[in-house]
């Protein structure tokens, strides 16, 4: 059993080796050399998309630099599909967010998940929006991880690890966690928590003292969410748009659009990327 574990992550590894970045390489050639296109009419609106596991800000940077290329573009609808991840990445991205905001009108709008990092990212559009069947909130931080101690001990392999630092080796996986260890990550999430309450409160203009009942790792659905304060309404992605033209000031939307290549390439690098993470991690959006 355990043979065969091993020889799958093994299989894994040596596929992102042989293949993905391979992928990846031919998708960026493809898109450089074909997959631009400039739009058929000066475009006033725009979407930019926050979708799956946030590990770094670089898909989100990438979009918001596209739109800079078109001064014509008077708002964005920002479409959330995602149970969050990194802490700074997700931070990065709120404040690239932020800075968009004080700029053009951004409306948010999920109709799925916006949830921890993800609603980070969206409580600083000028409006959020989810639809009735969507959750929204896991307003708080998680830190995990695992010991294979016992593993190790079963299949004969011992770590030699050298560390400088009380505190180097902290959250390993190759043994007990000790209680020094452990209060210290537990003061560290604490701290993060807080700063990702502060900021939500700032940001949806809430209290701080209230975080015990928008906060705390809770989900929501829609009308709840909106009653707590952490959406502005609960409606459809045409209700979203609606709100963003009045925000604008645009009459009739002509959305900035992407090439069918490019939609295809990144249809194909987030499967492909999304495929691998959970073969590994056993990550999806849940």
């Amino acid at each position: 059993m355990l043979k065969k574990l091993m020889n799958s992550i093994v299989a894994v590894f040596d596929f992102i080796t042989k293949y993905f970045k391979t992928f990846v390489f031919l998708c960026i050639v493809a898109w450089i050399f074909f997959g631009t296109s400039e739009p058929k009419q000066t475009p006033n609106l725009a979407r930019i998309y926050l979708k799956g596991m946030i590990i770094d800000s670089t898909p989100l940077r990438a979009q918001i630099e596209e739109l800079k290329k078109y001064p014509s573009i008077k708002g964005v609808l920002l479409i959330i599909d995602s149970p969050g991840g990194s802490v700074g990445a997700s931070v990065e991205m709120a404040d690239l967010i932020q800075e968009l905001s004080t700029k053009i009108p951004v409306v948010a709008h999920t109709e799925s998940v916006m949830a921890s990092g993800s609603y980070y990212v969206g409580a600083y559009a000028n409006k959020v929006f989810a639809n009735r069947g969507a959750l929204v909130g896991s307003i708080g931080v998680i830190f995990s991880g695992f010991n294979v101690e016992e593993l190790f001990k079963k299949i004969g392999y011992k770590p030699n690890v050298v560390v400088a630092g009380e505190y180097k080796e902290i959250g390993a996986y190759y043994r007990e966690w000790t209680p020094k260890e452990r209060a210290y990550l537990e003061n560290l999430i604490k701290e993060e928590y807080q700063s990702f309450v502060a900021d939500v409160a700032k940001a949806r203009s809430l209290k701080t003292s209230d975080e015990e009942s928008f906060a705390q790792g809770k989900v929501f659905n829609a009308p709840k969410a909106k009653a707590l304060g952490l959406i502005d309404e609960v409606g459809s992605r045409n209700s979203a748009i609606s709100a963003l033209k009045e925000l604008s000031g645009v009459e009739q939307e002509i959305w900035l659009e992407k090439s069918p290549l490019q939609s295809y390439l990144d249809t194909m690098l987030e499967s492909s990327v999304n495929t691998i993470l959970g073969a590994i991690f056993g990550m999806g959006l849940r």
